[in-house]
C-alpha cells in the first residue's frame, strides 16, 4: 500500500476543520472515518501490480555522447484497470530520461513506454528495477510493486579521433604510390618491375630482368604490408587521472569536474577525460590506419592481468571487436606489473613486430617498472611508446606574478625535466617516443606510425 500527497492534503484540511469545529472530538472522528473510507475504496478498486507482465526491447549498444532508446512493454492480465505511475530505474551514469512515466493500462491490454539513455561513462549499464504504482479512483491511496526486468546497454568509446583518419589515409596512399604526387615513398617491400627512365636510382636496376628483356628494368618498392602491430594499453593507476578538457561532442554528457586546489594557472584547463580514454581513442585511430595499410593489428589491455585481448580480427571486424572489448575497461588503482606486461607481449608476439605501448611517462613508475625490462622487449621488437601529457602542467609552467604561481611553475618545470629525461633514456634503448597533449595524442601517434612505415623500419 502507498499513500499519495492527496491523502496528506485531505488530512491537513481535516485538521483545520477540527480546529474550527464546535465539537472537535466528533469532527476528528468523522474526518478519520472519511479518510479511511477513501483509502479502503482506492485500495479495493486499484489495479494489481503484481500480475503485470513486463519485457524490454531496444538498443543494446550506444557510443558515448549519443542516445539510446529502451522500450518497456507492460501487459495487464488482471481484471482491473492499472492507472498510475511507472518508474524505470537506471544507474545515474546512464542518464535515463524521463524518470517517471504516466501509465493507463486497461484490463487485457498492453502499453509501451520509452526511456532515453544518454550515458556519461563507458561500460555496461544495467537496468535496476521497474516500480509501478497503481492508484485508485480518488487518487488517495494505491498499490505499489517492483519488478526485475533485466536489460544491459553497452556504452562504446566515441572514437572522436576518426576525423583525423581521412588525412592520414591520404598520406598512406602517397607512401604506397596510389595517389599522384611528386615524391614517391620508397619502402622496402618489392612491388613490381618497370622500364628505366632518366632520374631513377641506378641501384634499383634489376640486372637479371634487364638481361632477359634486353632493356633496362628497375624495381619499384612500396611500404611494407602484412606486418604485425601489437597495441598494448596500460590500465594501471597512472591511466586513471583526468587530463585535458571534455570534447565538444560530449560536453553535455560529461559531468562537471570537481574543484581543484591548484593555482589559477593550473585550473585554467579543467580536467576532462581519464587518461585511459585518450589512450583508447588513439589506439582506435592507429588500428584503423594500420588495418587500411594491410597490417595485422592485435590489441592487449594489461595492468597485473590481461583485461582485454583481440587477435586475428579481419580488416572489417577489427574496429567493432576493439570497441566492444574497450567499453568495460576501467583503470585499476594498482601499480601496473611491467615484467608481467612484457612477458604477456613476448608470449603473444613470437616474430618481430611493432609493439605500441600506451602508458604514462611517470618517472617513478617507469624507473621501477618498465625501464629495467625494456631492453628485453626492445631487443626482439620495434617499440613505440605513446604518452598523454597533462596540459595543466604546461599552464602551471607559464605561471608568474605571485609567489604561489612561481612555485607552481617551478614544480611544473621539474616534472617536465623528468619527462624529458625519461624520454631520452627510452630513445637510447631504441624506443620511439610520442609525448603529446590529449587532443593531439591520436594524430601524433598515427604520424609516428606513418614515419616508421615510410622509413621501412616495420
Amino acid at each position: 500500500m502507498v499513500l499519495t500527497g492527496r491523502a496528506g492534503l485531505l488530512a491537513a484540511l481535516g485538521a483545520v476543520a477540527v480546529l474550527l469545529a464546535p465539537a472537535p472530538g466528533l469532527t476528528m472522528a468523522g474526518v478519520c472515518l472519511l479518510l479511511l473510507a477513501l483509502i479502503v475504496v482506492d485500495l479495493a478498486l486499484a489495479g494489481g501490480v503484481r500480475p503485470l507482465r513486463l519485457r524490454r526491447a531496444g538498443d543494446r549498444a550506444v557510443r558515448l555522447g549519443q542516445t539510446a532508446r529502451v522500450e518497456l512493454i507492460v501487459e495487464n492480465p488482471g481484471r482491473r484497470r492499472v492507472r498510475g505511475v511507472l518508474r524505470d530505474a537506471w544507474p545515474p551514469s546512464a542518464g535515463a530520461s524521463p524518470r517517471h512515466h504516466r501509465v493507463d493500462i486497461p484490463s487485457g491490454e498492453r502499453r509501451r513506454v520509452v526511456t532515453t539513455l544518454t550515458p556519461t561513462r563507458r561500460g555496461d549499464r544495467e537496468a535496476v528495477t521497474v516500480t509501478v504504482r497503481s492508484l485508485g479512483p480518488f487518487g488517495v491511496a494505491g498499490r505499489q510493486g517492483a519488478h526485475r526486468v533485466p536489460w544491459s546497454v553497452r556504452v562504446l568509446p566515441p572514437f572522436l579521433s576518426r576525423k583525423h583518419l581521412p588525412s592520414r589515409l591520404a598520406r598512406l596512399r602517397e607512401l604506397e604510390g596510389q595517389h599522384p604526387v611528386l615524391v614517391r615513398g620508397q619502402g622496402t617491400e618489392f612491388d613490381s618491375l618497370r622500364e628505366y627512365v632518366i632520374g631513377d636510382d641506378v641501384r634499383s636496376i634489376d640486372w637479371r630482368a634487364t638481361a632477359r628483356r634486353h632493356d633496362v628494368v628497375v624495381r619499384t618498392w612500396r611500404p611494407e604490408r602484412d606486418r604485425r602491430v601489437l597495441i598494448v594499453v596500460d590500465t594501471g593507476r597512472t591511466s586513471a587521472g583526468r587530463v585535458g578538457t571534455a570534447p565538444v561532442a560530449l560536453a553535455g554528457a560529461m559531468p562537471s569536474s570537481a574543484s581543484s586546489s591548484l593555482s589559477a594557472a593550473a585550473t585554467a584547463v579543467p580536467p576532462g577525460w581519464p587518461r585511459l580514454d585518450w589512450l583508447l581513442d588513439a589506439a582506435l585511430l592507429l588500428a584503423a590506419l594500420a588495418a587500411r595499410a594491410g597490417d595485422r593489428v592485435d590489441f592487449l589491455a594489461y595492468d597485473r592481468a590481461v583485461r582485454a585481448w583481440v587477435a586475428g580480427a579481419g580488416r572489417n571486424e577489427l574496429l567493432p571487436a576493439m570497441v566492444n572489448v574497450m567499453a568495460p575497461l576501467e583503470a585499476e588503482l594498482i601499480e601496473a606489473d611491467a615484467p608481467g606486461m612484457v612477458s604477456a607481449v613476448l608470449a603473444r608476439a613470437k616474430r618481430r613486430c611493432l609493439v605500441v605501448l600506451l602508458t604514462d611517462l611517470n618517472s617513478a613508475s617507469m624507473e621501477e617498472g618498465l625501464l629495467p625490462v625494456l631492453p628485453q622487449l626492445a631487443s626482439r621488437h620495434l617499440v613505440l611508446l605513446a604518452s598523454v601529457a597533462d596540459p595543466r602542467v604546461a599552464a602551471m609552467a607559464r605561471g608568474r606574478g605571485t609567489p604561489e604561481r612561481v612555485y607552481d611553475a617551478a614544480a611544473a618545470e621539474h616534472l617536465n625535466a623528468q619527462r624529458r629525461s625519461i624520454t631520452a633514456r627510452l630513445r637510447r634503448h631504441g624506443v620511439e617516443v610520442v609525448d603529446a597533449p590529449p587532443e593531439d595524442i591520436a594524430p601524433a601517434l598515427a604520424d609516428a606510425y606513418l614515419a616508421l612505415k615510410a622509413a621501412g623500419r616495420l
